[in-house]
């Protein structure tokens, strides 16, 4: 099996992580690898929930990434049995190996395809959209908009969306300027009268798409941040409790 061109040991570790010598699960390489404990993030997320600083910078120590078979994943010391068929396939090695893309952009595009195969078409759209994110950072907005148009597509294919995945959907198609989708997509979350909370956040997107500002935004815009008090984001990468809206409520409420 090729070697991927990239992989975690080439990149540089983000503040926050420790490196540890793991096995891979799907080759049984063993490599040594970030294990990133995330610190609460202290700026405000962006619309789609891309946290804020210091967390926002650390994208390079959020997946490991195996060095041998290319495999990616929050830790690859585990490994869902069908992720080791995925990762022999054509498409996987084409996605890690494409020169073409940034090379942290690759290792979420691959840890997405894997997690497709394995029906996790949820947690696909998460990752695919942090490809955009990558993307976003390297000013390549071609490829954010088609990675953000993949992560809809995901979103869309799998089980029904909740409030907040909703709310991602409508950012990402405003994000990649399918501003007809991006209104009828709002238009219909506003129909279902959501919490205060994402009624502020859907509304400013409503008067974003209207004026076809496929702009980065972030909820500070939306919503007053509390008093004395760091803005709500996700408290894990690999791991969230609870909808960011709930949380975001609570807070405000509290302000």
């Amino acid at each position: 099996m090729a070697r991927p061109q990239t992989g975690p040991s080439s990149a540089p570790r983000a503040p926050g992580a420790r490196v540890a010598e793991l096995r891979c699960a799907v080759c049984g390489t063993e490599s040594r690898q970030p294990r990133f404990r995330p610190a609460a993030p202290e700026g405000a997320p962006d619309l789609d929930l891309r946290p804020g600083e210091p967390l926002r910078g650390t994208m390079e120590s959020w997946l490991q990434q195996c060095p041998h078979c290319g495999y990616a994943a929050p830790e690859i010391a585990r490994a869902h049995p069908a992720a080791i068929e995925a990762v022999g396939t054509a498409p996987f090695r084409a996605l890690i190996n494409d020169a073409s893309h940034p090379p942290l952009a690759r290792r979420f595009l691959g840890y997405a395809y894997v997690l497709e195969e394995t029906g996790a078409l949820h947690a696909a759209a998460e990752a695919t959209l942090q490809a955009a994110w990558v993307a976003d950072d390297a000013r390549r907005p071609e490829l954010a908009r088609a990675w953000r148009q993949d992560a809809v597509a995901l979103w869309r294919a799998g089980p029904p969306l909740d409030t907040e995945q909703t709310m991602r959907v409508v950012d990402a198609l405003r994000r990649s300027e399918a501003f007809p989708d991006a209104a009828l997509t709002a238009e219909r979350l506003a129909a279902s009268h959501p919490p205060e909370a994402v009624s502020g956040v859907l509304a400013l997107e409503q008067r974003l798409i209207a004026a076809e500002d496929s702009g980065r935004h972030t909820v500070a815009s939306a919503l007053p941040p509390p008093t004395h008090r760091p803005h709500a984001t996700q408290s894990s990468i690999a791991r969230r409790r609870g909808g960011l809206w709930e949380r975001l409520s609570r807070l405000w409420r509290r302000g």
